[in-house]
């Protein structure tokens, strides 16, 4: 007969197995096709909710449907700042984890400001009662924007050691210029310490607004308890009086030139051409996706097998039209225009100029779509918000609609786009 200490600890091996089962189950249950509860608060506030009777776990995320692409020019990072004003201090990441059993994470790009969420079911009241108390009662004073920035300012810093963030930052102002997506979304030195807590303040009024906003939430959860939690933690947090959008003017044409760039990064170069992309409710943005892999495989195969590695082809849409960027990762040596080097602005150039076969398309699709279905299913609808697009399950219809025609459409848009390139090297010894 086992010991005693042995059955509690076959008990215990059985209970980590079914958790992390129970943890699969609940994430592959998720799929874009599951219909969530959705509301709309008086206050503008969309709600969406899922029921995961197998989640151990009840995730949130809170959406606001406005980015970096709002900063005001030479202030760029304060909606960076504002996000992390939300929850301003460490001691607040400790209790999600520490306290509900979850976490908390806060993002920012372009098109919005994202807080994830996490706690136990049993806890779900209390995280939806903080996160409703952090959005709808925000303080902002000097000393903790002092702090922020400070923080900010530190990341920034540290930043400059990577080639490749330099890379991405440079060709995407070359390519946009003052347009918002030519600007770094967390700013620069010079534009952070431009930043007062009045510039937090004003940003608050306009844009941290119930009907700017959308929350999700899937979990081991009571629908018609979550929806009430909802409203009584979220119905008070104010609505705007009138949003004025902002308007910007549609960039130039990229200068054709090569931009070589010394860096005091790391040793490896760093190559970038850039292209105007598509929004992300554009009727070319599925083909663009698909695209992305069908350029990449395509330059893999053309480039030396020692380099095709570093290859990347990124089709990165936003509110308004984005860029489709190519890079490369290689040795200093193995970049430029001599004989026997990587003229990555022409072998692109020919590489895009190149027919489509049945079989590159039929491959990318699949992989397209592939990838689209493992998507995080709560931003997938919150997207409809951000973004003005149809539910995920048009969206993926849309997608696996898609004809080897649209793509070549696209490539021969990129074809008759003006691009631009940046090499980033280190500097000369």
């Amino acid at each position: 007969m086992r010991s005693a200490r042995t059955l509690r600890r076959s008990a215990s091996l059985f209970a980590a197995s079914l958790a992390i089962c129970l943890l699969f189950a609940g994430i592959n249950a998720q799929t874009v096709t599951d219909q969530p509860k959705t509301d709309v608060l008086l206050n503008g506030l969309k709600v969406y909710i899922w029921n995961r009777v197998a989640s151990p776990r009840v995730q949130v995320k809170l959406r606001i449907h406005a980015g970096a692409a709002f900063d005001p020019q030479k202030r760029e990072g304060v909606m960076r700042l504002l996000a992390e004003n939300i929850f301003p201090n460490e001691a607040a990441r400790e209790f999600f984890k520490e306290d509900l059993g979850g976490d908390l994470a806060i993002s920012t790009n372009y098109d919005y400001i994202e807080v994830t969420a996490s706690a136990t079911p049993a806890n779900m009241l209390q995280m939806l009662e903080t996160l409703g108390s952090a959005v709808g009662s925000m303080q902002i004073d000097k000393e903790t924007t002092a702090k922020l920035k400070a923080n900010l300012l530190a990341e920034i810093k540290a930043s400059e050691s990577d080639e490749a963030k330099a890379a991405d930052r440079i060709v995407r102002e070359k390519l946009f210029g003052t347009f918002p997506y030519g600007r770094p979304v967390s700013g620069t030195e010079e534009s952070v310490k431009q930043i007062d807590f009045a510039d937090l303040i004003d940003a608050r009024e306009r844009f941290l607004k119930a009907d700017n906003a959308s929350i999700a939430i899937a979990g081991n959860v009571d629908r018609a308890l979550t929806s009430r939690a909802v409203r009584r933690y979220f119905g008070a947090w104010q609505r705007s009086d009138k949003r004025v959008p902002s308007t910007f003017k549609q960039p130039d044409p990229p200068s054709p030139e090569v931009t070589t760039v010394a860096w005091k990064g790391g040793p490896t170069a760093e190559a970038r051409t850039a292209f105007r992309g598509v929004a992300v409710a554009d009727k070319l943005a599925p083909a663009a996706s698909v695209y992305a892999k069908i350029l990449e495989t395509k330059l893999r195969d053309r480039i030396p097998e020692a380099v095709a590695k570093g290859v990347f082809v990124r089709s990165e849409s936003h509110v308004l039209p984005g860029e489709f960027v190519v890079g490369l990762t290689a040795d200093p040596n193995d970049i430029g225009k001599e004989n026997g080097k990587i003229n990555s602005p022409e072998i692109i150039a020919k590489t895009i100029a190149e027919p489509i076969t049945d079989a590159e398309f039929s491959k990318a699709l699949a992989a397209t779509l592939d990838g689209w279905k493992k998507r995080d299913v709560l931003s997938s609808w919150l997207d409809m918000d951000t973004y003005k697009t149809a539910e995920p399950k048009a969206r993926l219809d849309t997608l696996s609609k898609v004809t080897l025609a649209d793509v070549q459409a696209f490539a021969k848009k990129l074809q008759g786009e003006p691009s631009a390139v940046v090499v980033v090297m280190p500097p000369a010894k």
